[in-house]
Formats: structure tokens, sequence, C-alpha cells
């Protein structure tokens, strides 16, 4: 029997986390553990529920989403967040981003998007509505400053990386590259330590905004 993910839900409106509880709770193999107002509720949440998966809002009293999450993150770095929010505003999307939140989905998103989302970002994978995702790829487009980090990257990190800003799942680039799911697992790890960024859609971006990768998705193969 597979582990249940254990969900958090922060948003400051009741019928909000009564609707995502409800949800949730009816898909087998998910289970709500506790719920917050704001930020601060997050920010204790997170830390004495340890949960898989924190849902979070963006604007709320108190403590914002974007704080909340810069606060979860620095304690555990390994926190996994999806943000769900009305909110597709830059100003609202890149610093979620940045901060360290995994995927970022509207609240007018299907059932099927959201459940999907929750499974991506608790396998540790990116989980971006598609008009999040629109945003991104228009940022990247923007000149950028190539980072001289990158070159401490070895070639088959350089494959896995082009493959990660492709949208592969560490499933798919296994198949791609052939390399177990463990082996991909720890090259992104590895990726993510010499790069200095947070999560696989921190190094997605950066591959594309630094032209580290071609933006047209190339193959794997040399």
């Amino acid at each position: 029997m597979e582990k249940e993910i254990r969900i958090l839900i922060v948003d400051d409106h009741s019928v909000v986390r009564g609707g995502l509880r409800a949800f949730i709770s009816s898909n087998p193999g998910m289970v709500v553990v506790g719920e917050g107002a704001n930020g601060h509720d997050a920010v204790h949440l997170a830390a004495s529920l340890h949960p898989d998966v924190i849902l979070i809002d963006l604007v709320m009293p108190g403590m914002d989403g974007i704080e909340a999450i810069q606060h979860i993150i620095q304690k555990d770095p390994g926190a996994r967040i999806l943000v769900i929010t009305s909110f597709g505003e830059d100003e609202k999307v890149f610093p979620a981003i940045k901060a360290g939140a995994l995927g970022y989905l509207m609240k007018d998103a299907s059932a099927h998007e959201l459940l999907q989302a929750i499974r991506d970002v608790y396998r540790g994978e990116s989980a971006l509505d598609p008009s999040i995702a629109r945003k991104l790829i228009r940022e990247i487009h923007q000149p950028a400053h190539p980072a001289n980090s990158s070159t401490s990257l070895t070639r088959r990190e350089m494959e896995v990386l082009r493959l990660v800003a492709q949208g592969k799942t560490n499933i798919e680039i296994g198949k791609a590259l052939s390399l177990s799911e463990w082996t991909v697992r720890s090259h992104v790890t590895s990726i993510l330590s010499k790069l200095q960024l947070e999560n696989r859609t921190q190094a997605a971006l950066y591959a594309l905004h630094s032209g580290l990768v071609d933006q047209a998705g190339p193959s794997a193969e040399e």
C-alpha cells in the first residue's frame, strides 16, 4: 500500500479551505493533516506537522504567502509547496517561485489538474498552471547574465538539466538517458547544489534564462 500524501492547507477563506479539504479527503492516498488561515499559521504548522505537500494562498492577512514560503524553506529546504491562488500577476508569480515554491496553480484549475499538481509536487516535480508557464517563458526571453557556476556541471548533469528544462520527470529523464530514477534524482540534487538553487522549477528557469539549454527543446541525444 502506497504512503498517503499528507497535506497542509493554508488559505484565509474558510470556504476555500473547506472545499479543498472535502475534495482532497475524498481521494484515496491523500489526507489533510492541518489547516491555517495566514502565513504565520503556515510557518508554525509546517514546522510542527511536517506535511508532504503544503497548499498555500499568496494574499493573506498578517504574513502573506510569499513571506511564509521564504520562512518555511529557510527552516526546511526540502519543503514541497504548491501555490493555489487567484493572482497570476508577475509580481506574485516570480517572487513565489524564487522563494522556493515547486508549483503554482490558479484557483480555477480543474479537479484533475489540482490532484496531478499535488502528486507532481509530492514527487519533487514542477507543477505550473499553463498561464503561469507562459509568463515564465516570456521571462526567460529577457536578456540574461550567464552564470559562471554552470561550468562546474558535468556533461551528464548538463544532459539532465537539459531535460529538466523541458519539463521531464525523473522517470522520463531516466528512460531518455538509460539511468535509474535514483541516479537521476542524485544528479538533480547535485545540480541544485552547484547552482545554488532551491528546486527543479528554478533550475529549469535558470537553464533557459542563462542560455545553457536551447529554448527550442533539444533532445538528450548528442
